[in-house]
């Protein structure tokens, strides 16, 4: 019984993989006949069979900066970089979309220490740091092993320096993947939706309004409060913003 399950659930998977390529490609197909709302509707029907990939997001975002949809092409760029993060179409073409927004934010640029140490830290994501101090773990214990049973003193000497700086190989990537790793926890984006945003200093509706933001800006959020999320732009500004007026990148 169990195996009749299991090719069940294989035959469904292969169908629904089938399913999905033919409304990639009339999609496709749409786009290039430019019925961009129609080509939406396609790809938006893949997503729905949570299929996800940096192609379909890719497409549905070209398909609405046509139509000068700021947020939602602004949105699935976004998406689509987050799954193909080295892609340079999507890179290209996010630019473009984001020189359809009104708000211009200058980001504040980190130096010193602080920029190099997380340039360091995201040079791997937090499983290859992990995986990288296994190595250096393993390589210590081979290494140790050597330095016991070897009786040459030139290769106990090599074998115990090379033992050192493994281990501390190891201990530097453990803890650059719990840094990876708290970077990634914090780190919660979201695009504005909203064609313009009051942000107020406090979650509530009657609180002052710091400034005002508009559809397509991207913000990270830091924190929830009932309908509400403190946000911080790129200016390192921060403020309330209710909850309805944006969409989160992180949620698939």
């Amino acid at each position: 019984m169990r195996v009749i399950i299991i090719l069940l659930i294989a035959l469904s998977s292969v169908f629904s993989n089938a399913q999905n390529d033919a409304l990639f490609n009339e999609a496709n197909k749409l786009y290039n006949q430019g019925n961009y709302n129609e080509a939406i509707e396609k790809y938006e029907t893949i997503l729905k069979s949570n299929k996800h990939s940096a192609a379909v997001y890719f497409n549905l975002a070209n398909s609405h900066y046509k139509l000068n949809n700021i947020a939602p092409s602004i949105y699935y760029f976004e998406k689509a970089k987050m799954l193909s993060p080295n892609d340079k179409d999507i890179k290209n073409n996010l630019v473009f979309a984001e020189n359809m927004t009104v708000d211009a934010i200058d980001k504040v640029p980190e130096v010193g220490f602080s920029r190099i140490f997380k340039n360091l830290i995201n040079t791997f994501s937090a499983d290859t740091w992990s995986m990288l101090s296994i190595v250096g773990v393993v390589l210590f214990v081979l290494l140790f092993l050597l330095y016991h049973f070897t009786q040459v003193t030139s290769q106990k000497r090599v074998s115990f320096v090379l033992s050192i700086l493994s281990i501390a190989f190891g201990l530097f990537s453990i803890i650059m993947a719990f840094q990876k790793n708290n970077l990634e926890s914090k780190n919660n984006p979201a695009v504005v939706f909203a064609q313009e945003s009051r942000i107020k200093a406090d979650p509530n509706k009657t609180s002052e309004e710091v400034f005002r933001l508009h559809e397509g800006t991207k913000v990270q959020v830091l924190e929830t409060y009932e309908d509400w999320y403190k946000i911080e732009i790129a200016d390192k500004t921060q403020g309330w913003i209710i909850a309805e007026d944006v969409k989160l990148l992180n949620i698939f």
